[in-house]
């Protein structure tokens, strides 16, 4: 699919996903320039400044990063995994316009995402972007730099249930396979009840302006 193509097919769903189906990332080292914001998202983000934001997940990402390092310390053998949202845990969707790809990487969530994974740790992501663009979300993922063992969209039998339950029976689902969910982040309640985590790491949403 060429970058224009993907860009009218993301297009055509910016809006569902700019409605608060998905999650974000983390960012580490210093402030990039302050991006331009979604249009959908710019009512709901008007009032979160980017450096500030930037600092609140680092702050989450420092207390994250020894926790990961102790427990990948001597993992004898069991399978660990990390599993992350994405809106605004590990890409800056609330901060650039849905055409503009790949949308940034959270700096902080990327550095804690390839550090765990380069202490074999599994990456999984579980967001509530619809399975329409669980390709281009991929893409996305990837071309940013981050490790992707898994990713979990709400196909079509996922899309009438709760946010919050849905992602816990796909955190179940990982268990399932054998993996040990030494962490789950991200910025939303939903992204982090029901369980099936050692830990949980709650990024800022600044009551909803980043959900």
């Amino acid at each position: 699919m060429t970058r224009r193509g993907l860009g009218r097919r993301l297009g055509a769903v910016s809006a569902v996903v700019a409605l608060g189906i998905g999650g974000t990332v983390t960012a580490a080292g210093p402030a990039a320039a302050v991006p331009v914001r979604a249009a959908a998202s710019a009512s709901a983000a008007a009032d979160v400044d980017y450096a500030t934001w930037q600092r609140d997940v680092q702050r989450v990402v420092d207390e994250a990063t020894p926790y990961v390092a102790e427990r990948t310390a001597d993992p004898a053998g069991r399978k660990l995994a990390l599993v992350f949202d994405i809106d605004n845990t590990t890409l800056e969707t609330g901060f650039h316009p849905w055409y503009q790809l790949p949308t940034p990487a959270v700096r902080a969530s990327l550095a804690l995402a390839r550090y765990a994974h380069s202490r074999g740790a599994a990456v999984f992501f579980v967001t509530a972007r619809p399975g329409i663009i669980a390709a281009e979300t991929k893409w996305n993922l990837q071309s940013v730099g981050y490790p992707v063992d898994g990713l979990y969209v709400r196909d079509l039998g996922d899309l009438f249930d709760e946010v919050g339950a849905y992602k816990t029976r796909k955190r179940a689902l990982i268990e399932s396979h054998g993996y040990t969910i030494i962490a789950n982040v991200g910025n939303n309640t939903s992204d982090l009840v029901g369980g099936h985590a050692e830990r949980t790491f709650k990024l800022p949403d600044y009551d909803g302006a980043l959900s």
